[in-house]
């Protein structure tokens, strides 16, 4: 059965109640929520987390975006190899402390990369775009002069030094898609673009473990059918973030999650039909009336909205 769940903050505040009243127990632990991108996680700081959770009656399902893998590995520089040991023993924590899913990215030097988070949306809402032609020139960090092989070799390396510990600890792994999709952005190359990129990864290690977080918003800019690729990767999907975008990885703007191109109900049939039975949260979410859109796409008001959108999609194909 699928597991709705929301980035909620590490620490109780009202969120936490809106989520437990909305229906919802599973918490996703997300870099925007902690602050400071902490990746220095040990078991205590893990355990204290995960008491308060508890304590009111939630789960923490995923670790994303926070977890220790920085530009050193993805890169390959000095102190890679005690970074990936640091992220094995992550792991073992996690997996001790039954926290079951692992989002991380592999996008080096620029991440989620946006050029307007003001374009106006339904009723005065606000969402976030993209556009290649309004983020010209070469970025001058370090990552522009690695190559895409090089890129490919490092995470080939780190999958093949972490998945069998993952194995061990019962915690799968979602690698999380280059958002946007391109080739590279501002000359940084991206590698994680396609869904035959998404295969090389899974080939590296055939392994549930060696798994994916779908999100669907960056399938839908590669320009896919968005429920047949959830078909085609099938129970490698450890993880999903719902949203949907209308235009391509070189221009797109985000859209309500009811009024964008994907056939969301289709959607959710896929995920039924693959039997996934994962944590899936609503993600970049429009800025509502009386929000100050500071923290854009990850408001309030447009989770909980989306939280009953899911919920009505699922009960359509028999769901929840």
């Amino acid at each position: 059965m699928v597991e709705l769940a929301l980035v909620m903050p590490p620490e109780p505040d009202d969120r936490w109640d809106l989520a437990k009243q909305v229906g919802v127990d599973t918490a996703v632990v997300h870099a925007l929520e902690i602050g400071d991108d902490r990746t220095e996680w040990n078991h205590d700081r893990l355990q204290g987390m995960q008491n308060w959770f508890q304590n009111a009656g939630i789960e923490i399902g995923v670790i994303e975006g926070s977890v220790p893998v920085t530009d050193t590995t993805r890169l390959g520089l000095e102190g890679r190899d005690a970074e990936i040991e640091q992220f094995k023993q992550f792991l073992r924590d996690c997996g001790d402390l039954g926290i079951d899913t692992i989002c991380y990215d592999w996008m080096a030097g620029i991440r989620w990369a946006r050029t307007n988070v003001t374009v106006e949306a339904r009723g005065g809402s606000l969402t976030s775009e993209y556009d290649v032609a309004d983020m010209p020139g070469t970025s001058p960090h370090e990552a522009a002069n690695v190559t895409h092989e090089e890129l490919w070799a490092n995470l080939e390396h780190f999958l093949e030094e972490v998945v069998p510990v993952a194995e061990e600890a019962g915690v799968t792994l979602g690698l999380h898609p280059d958002d946007p999709p391109r080739e590279d952005v501002k000359g940084i190359p991206r590698i994680v673009n396609s869904v035959e990129a998404y295969d090389r990864v899974l080939d590296v290690v055939e392994s549930e473990y060696n798994g994916i977080t779908f999100c669907q918003g960056n399938f839908a800019a590669m320009g896919v059918d968005v429920p047949e690729t959830i078909r085609h990767f099938g129970d490698r999907i450890n993880f999903a973030h719902f949203r949907d975008v209308r235009g391509d990885a070189d221009a797109f703007v985000e859209t309500w999650h009811d009024d964008g191109p994907t056939d969301m109900l289709a959607v959710m049939e896929a995920y039924d039909d693959v039997g996934f039975d994962g944590p899936i949260r609503p993600d970049h979410v429009p800025t509502m009336a009386g929000e100050d859109n500071s923290n854009p796409g990850y408001h309030t008001k447009g989770r909980l909205w989306a939280i009953g959108y899911m919920r009505g999609l699922l009960e359509s194909v028999g769901e929840n």
